[in-house]
C-alpha cells in the first residue's frame, strides 16, 4: 500500500511512484506481448488501470478462499481433537483472521480510490473528443469496480462472522475450563467437611473410640466425593 500520482498530459502518461506495484509489471509483460491498446495516453491508462483492478480481483479471489478454509478448520472438530490442540488451532485461526481482515481492508481502499479516478478519467473523456470504445470501456470499469466493492463488503461481512465465531469458540472453551475447576471445587467439598469434622479436638466424639471410627471415616470420604462425581457425570457437566 503505497500512493501513485497519474499525471495524464497530451499524449503522454507519467507514473509518480516510489514502489514497484505487481500490477505495473504485469501491465508492461502484456503491453510488449501487443495485448494491450498504448497509441494514447488515454489508452495507456484505461489499459493500465484494468490491469489494476484485475490484479486486485484476483487478491480479492485468493482471499475469499482463504478465508473459506478457516472457516472449515476453524468448525471442523473431530472426536479425537484434544482441547489443548483445538485451543492451539484457535489462536491460529484468529491471527490468520487478523491478516485477511487487513487484507480485505487495504483491498477496499484501493478500490475507492480507483473508483474516484475512473469517475475523474470519465469526465476528462467526455469533455474530450474521445471515442465511445474507451468511453464505454471507462463505464465497464466503474462497473467492475462497483462489484469488486460489493464482493469485498461481502468477504468482510464473512470475516467478521468468523472472527466473532472463533472469539466465541475461545470463550467457550475458557468456559469450560472454568466448568472443570467449578465441579472439582464441588466434588471435594464433602471431602473436606467431613475431614474437618473428624479433625475437631472435642473430648466427646464417640466416633473416635470405635474401632472401626478411621476406615468409615475414610469410606465416608471416598463415598462423599465420588457420588457427586458420578452426578455431573450423569447430567453431562464433564
Amino acid at each position: 500500500m503505497a500512493p501513485v500520482t497519474f499525471i495524464l498530459t497530451g499524449q503522454r502518461l507519467i507514473t509518480i511512484r516510489y514502489h514497484n506495484p505487481r500490477a505495473f509489471g504485469l501491465f508492461a509483460a502484456r503491453a510488449a506481448k501487443g495485448g494491450m491498446q498504448c497509441a494514447t495516453g488515454e489508452q495507456v491508462m484505461l489499459s493500465l488501470l484494468e490491469v489494476m483492478i484485475d490484479r486486485l480481483a484476483d487478491i480479492l479471489e485468493r482471499v475469499g478462499r482463504d478465508v473459506d478454509g478457516i472457516s472449515r478448520k476453524t468448525f471442523a472438530r473431530g472426536p479425537s481433537t484434544s482441547r489443548p490442540r483445538q485451543s492451539a488451532k484457535l489462536r491460529a485461526a484468529l491471527g490468520e483472521i487478523g491478516r485477511k481482515g487487513d487484507m480485505i481492508s487495504n483491498i477496499r481502499d484501493s478500490l475507492g480510490t480507483l473508483d474516484r479516478l475512473a469517475v475523474f478519467f470519465g469526465q476528462r473523456l467526455r469533455s474530450e473528443a474521445a471515442t465511445a470504445d474507451m468511453r464505454e470501456s471507462v463505464r465497464d470499469l466503474t462497473s467492475d469496480i462497483k462489484s469488486l466493492s460489493d464482493h469485498s463488503t461481502f468477504t468482510a461481512q464473512k470475516v467478521n462472522f468468523l472472527l466473532d465465531a472463533t472469539l466465541g469458540l475461545i470463550n467457550i472453551e475458557q468456559n469450560r475450563i472454568m466448568q472443570i475447576f467449578s465441579v472439582m471445587s464441588v466434588v471435594f467439598l464433602p471431602p473436606t467437611l467431613v475431614a474437618s469434622t473428624y479433625g475437631m479436638n472435642f473430648d466427646i466424639m464417640p466416633e473416635l473410640h470405635y474401632t472401626w471410627g478411621y476406615p468409615a471415616a475414610l469410606t465416608l470420604i471416598v463415598v462423599s466425593a465420588v457420588a457427586p462425581y458420578l452426578v455431573f457425570r450423569r447430567k453431562g457437566w464433564l
